[in-house]
């Protein structure tokens, strides 16, 4: 149906209308708001007709694609999103930050969840394994995973090969929560609808610097300084 209607548009352009029916199985939370926010922060520049409708390209699809990927698996704030874009329309791949040496080009139609076996079968980790690490609340108790689940349970291996299992992070989940507290307080604090496209900006934003800010107090210590 979504072609049919493409082809009543020159080249093929889509509505915000039809943009939604694309992308929201992959993304529910999508809303023509959104859309327009990120085309208010520079992110995607859809063409227009004569008489100011938006319009969107295929390229304009991936890239709202790859926008909202970065946003939900990898939890990256639309400035470092916007560098991400830059190096792309530049002509080169970037390495998408925190992602284990991912390119941007190789996320560009990622898998949105993976079934328990499938994460086994990639990582090479046993069901006890992820079980352990459910337990421990470092994974979601569900019968899928996202994508991303993959990094973290790769990195819980190589921790319990040092002998730093899952149930020692315990601690990590808890210090995870209070943290999601602390952002969600000091978003709703501004003023900012908590659902609203700009919430999730600022709240990615502060686990940024919180993230930065909890890194070079950890290497601080095992420096001893």
């Amino acid at each position: 149906m979504a072609a049919a209607q493409a082809r009543q548009h020159p080249a093929g352009l889509l509505s915000i209308g039809q943009v939604l029916a694309r992308l929201q199985d992959d993304f529910a939370d999508l809303t023509p708001s959104k859309l327009r926010f990120l085309e208010e922060q520079g992110l995607v520049a859809p063409e227009r007709t004569k008489s100011g409708y938006r319009k969107f390209s295929q390229a304009h699809i991936e890239r709202l694609r790859l926008i909202l990927t970065l946003q939900r698996d990898h939890y990256l704030p639309l400035k470092v999103i916007a560098e991400v874009l830059d190096e792309l329309d530049a002509g080169r791949d970037p390495i998408i930050p925190g992602a284990a040496s991912r390119s941007a080009s190789s996320i560009l139609a990622p898998k949105r969840v993976l079934s328990g076996e499938e994460l086994r079968r990639i990582t090479g980790a046993s069901a006890r394994f992820i079980g352990e690490a459910i337990a421990a609340g470092l994974l979601p108790a569900a019968e899928v995973f996202p994508h991303d689940a993959v990094a973290q349970v790769t990195a819980l291996l190589k921790l319990s090969e040092r002998g730093i299992t899952p149930r020692h992070l315990r601690a990590l989940r808890v210090s995870a929560e209070r943290d999601a507290e602390m952002i969600a307080h000091a978003v709703s604090s501004r003023g900012v609808r908590a659902a609203s496209p700009a919430a999730m900006e600022g709240a990615l934003e502060i686990a940024d610097h919180l993230e930065t800010v909890r890194s070079g107090v950890l290497r601080r210590r095992i420096g001893g300084a």
